[in-house]
């Protein structure tokens, strides 16, 4: 199976997803991501055609969310044990 060439990683523990872009055989970090905004932005400076429609409207080329639910950015807390 064929991973897609946009690749949105997990929720890292401070928050944020680290955006890639694989073309070529390479994968290259576009940027740390807080919002669907910023992975537009990145997509948009890298060149991709129609980054709100690929973000937001799940069109071509596809959008791989590793590890949590898309369109997530903060970390879950953990429940505390202080009152």
């Amino acid at each position: 199976m064929e991973h897609a060439p946009i690749v949105v990683h997990r929720v890292s523990p401070s928050g944020g997803r680290r955006v890639s872009l694989r073309a070529e055989g390479r994968e290259t970090v576009l940027g740390v991501a807080h919002s669907d905004a910023d992975v537009i932005e990145f997509l948009r400076r890298a060149e991709v055609p129609d980054p709100d429609e690929v973000v937001l409207g799940g069109t071509a080329p596809p959008v791989e969310w590793q590890g949590d639910a898309p369109h997530v950015y903060e970390a879950e807390t953990a429940p505390s044990d202080l009152p």
